[in-house]
């Protein structure tokens, strides 16, 4: 499995009261870590969407190992976990200074403009699978 990584700085608005990451912005880094590893593959959500196809979330889990907090550079590591006709599925780690600081997963359904489940269209599907091989 090919594992896409991307740099981020934790930004203030991300932390909460007590100085920390906020638990929800994991949630945002997964997305921004999915989407540039899928770009990078030529699957582009915005000609899927111009299509008439949207890929929606329909599962995800986040579990802290210890904080990351204002101004830290963590890294987002997302790989694809699994491929099916209607669906996708993703694994994620963030890591601070080489350490895993939190674990995540996300399931995908692939649906019509109408949120119908539909199969992959095929083009996507050979964009997605040459992630699983390279």
């Amino acid at each position: 499995m090919k594992i896409f990584e991307i740099p981020i700085r934790v930004r203030y608005e991300e932390t909460d009261a007590m100085g920390v990451v906020y638990y929800a912005n994991y949630l945002v880094w997964f997305e921004v870590a999915r989407t540039e590893f899928l770009r990078s593959a030529g699957f582009s959500y915005r000609r899927m969407e111009e299509e008439g196809y949207r890929l929606m979330v329909v599962e995800a889990s986040c579990k802290y190992e210890s904080p990351c907090r204002y101004d830290d550079l963590v890294t987002i590591q997302a790989g694809l976990s699994g491929i099916r006709n209607t669906s996708l599925s993703f694994d994620y780690k963030v890591l601070l200074d080489g350490k895993v600081a939190a674990t995540g997963k996300t399931a995908h359904v692939f649906t019509d403009a109408s949120t119908k489940p539909v199969r992959m269209p095929q083009e996507f599907k050979r964009e997605i699978t040459s992630l699983a091989s390279a």
